[in-house]
């Protein structure tokens, strides 16, 4: 055109003979611009919706039910992108498509498809597709039925968008957050289990003393420590159990994992379980969020199960098999977990007495009981004593801030010539109270704490024993009862003469409905 501008035209001629016998034509030329650019215009919105597919990994479909088949009409180029085929192969058939659909999904995906046919109702559904070379993607399908004027169906058009990055990002995400979950879990149950680990008054914070038997233990200590061989302690209540089990995870190569100790006889025997493998959220009534327990606490470190002769018979059954397999499950849980922990334990009960009366498992006993270590009792080393009032003296006289110079003689000799059935633990209680109370800067014991009654012997101890309150429970125990003047627990009490806990005796007297009153004077 004179301005520049292009013009599509449409021509047509037809040729024609005259008269005079010469060729002339006879044509019309159309002007067709507008319907070129409308073509241009369609071809760029075809190609921007192309492009809009591939960014959004959406490809556009319809398809139309054929007596219980279906056979589509048109699948963009993503779609055939999306499902891995080579779009010069043609629409593929029905049964192609249905191939190309995970196995596990496939019925549920054809019962969403026959129920919008049946319908004649919108369906949305997410699935799997296999691609030919292996490749699992997720797909969203949408899709709208088409009707005529009759309402008769005639064909659904819809889209199938790929989601599988959006599935892959979800996945990590959750796994992300279970594993946040896990550690905030798992700080949270170190966290206590630390701050009951500092304020708890330990026993004492070094093993004090000199003499062979207490050498002797040391001895055996430096020896299993760098193995990871289970330990069974056996002792006197208040002979420093827990400490020795402390010794052995210090020297061991675990002493920069955790140290976690669990007093089975505190416990009640209906939580036993939850506490050492931990239990799911609504395990049981007031199980409101998931909680670790003792054994995944200990994961690459150590755990002390002190009182472990108190254990009930369901939860020797779940410790066997973490001797024996590494692994256990949470109360309320169906899968096993896996764990790394040294098994310390420790007791001051009869096992042989336990085992013959049904009340301990032997081949538990046994799997505990790969390296014994048995804890002197305080008179069997009496001469330790002084070092070990010197220890205790110097660390509570710096907490009340007082300053002894000595140590009368006549106490030492008393303290010496008591029995201590309450061992180290009682020597500690006297000499804190005894600095609570002595105003002179020479340390003394008031002889009224301290029973008269001279350093028991086996047979005096006997009549008291495990063996025979096994045997005969009721009357072992009231006799108990009765020599202590109805007192449980104590240097003085019917728990310390019998050699058990005193949680144990109080469960046998409510148990035997045992009025302890009636022994009081």
């Amino acid at each position: 055109m004179p301005n520049g501008s292009i013009k599509h035209v449409h021509a047509v001629g037809r040729a024609f003979i005259t008269s005079s016998g010469s060729l002339e034509y006879v044509g019309a030329i159309t002007d067709i611009t507008a319907v070129k650019q409308a073509e241009e215009a369609l071809r760029r919105t075809e190609n921007y919706l192309a492009e809009a597919q591939r960014l959004a990994h959406m490809g556009s479909w319809v398809w139309r039910p054929i007596q219980g088949d279906a056979c589509a009409s048109h699948l963009s180029n993503e779609w055939y992108r999306i499902y891995g085929i080579d779009r010069k192969e043609g629409i593929p058939t029905w049964q192609r498509h249905l191939e190309s659909i995970h196995p596990e999904d496939r019925t549920e995906w054809l019962e969403a498809v026959n129920q919008a046919i049946n319908k004649k109702s919108h369906y949305e559904y997410e699935y799997r597709i296999v691609l030919p070379d292996g490749v699992v993607k997720y797909i969203h399908s949408v899709g709208d039925p088409v009707l005529d004027a009759s309402g008769n169906l005639i064909e659904f058009v819809g889209s199938s968008t790929d989601i599988t990055q959006r599935k892959q990002a979800n996945e990590e995400l959750r796994k992300a957050f279970d594993q946040i979950k896990k550690l905030k879990d798992q700080l949270y149950q170190e966290n206590i289990a630390l701050r009951e680990e500092v304020d708890k008054a330990s026993m004492f914070e070094e093993i004090v003393g000199t003499s062979p038997l207490l050498q002797k233990v040391l001895s055996r200590i430096s020896k299993v420590a760098p193995t990871d061989s289970s330990v069974l302690i056996t002792g006197e209540t208040g002979t420093g159990k827990e400490l020795v089990a402390r010794a052995i995870h210090r020297r061991s190569n675990r002493a920069s994992r955790a140290f976690v100790s669990v007093n089975c006889a505190a416990i009640p025997r209906d939580l036993i379980l939850s506490e050492l493998f931990g239990h799911e959220k609504g395990a049981f009534t007031g199980a409101t969020q998931r909680r670790l327990g003792r054994f995944e606490l200990a994961d690459g470190g150590t755990i002390f199960l002190d009182e472990v002769g108190e254990l009930p018979l369901d939860t020797q059954i779940a410790l066997l098999r973490v001797l024996q397999e590494r692994e256990f499950e949470r109360v309320g849980g169906t899968g096993s977990i896996r764990t790394d922990v040294r098994v310390i334990a420790a007791t001051n009960r009869d096992f042989e007495s336990a085992i013959a009366s049904g009340s301990f498992r032997s081949d538990l006993f046994y799997r505990l009981n790969v390296f014994p270590l048995e804890i002197p009792s305080l008179r069997e080393r009496s001469e330790d004593i002084p070092l070990l009032v010197e220890y205790f003296l110097d660390r509570y006289a710096r907490k009340a801030g007082k300053n002894f110079k000595a140590v009368s003689k006549k106490s030492l000799e008393l303290l010496q010539s008591y029995s201590w059935p309450g061992n180290i633990r009682e020597l500690q209680n006297v000499i804190e109270r005894s600095v609570i109370v002595c105003d002179f800067e020479t340390f003394s014991v008031d002889e009224s704490w301290i029973s008269q009654r001279p350093i028991a012997n086996a047979s005096s101890r006997e009549p008291y024993s495990l063996k025979s309150l096994s045997s005969n429970e009721r009357e072992v125990i009231e006799a108990a009862l009765s020599e202590c003047r109805g007192r449980v627990y104590g240097p003085l009490g019917a728990a310390d003469k019998l050699g058990i806990p005193r949680s144990t005796l109080e469960s046998k007297i409510k148990s035997m409905k045992i009025n302890k009153n009636r022994f009081k004077v």
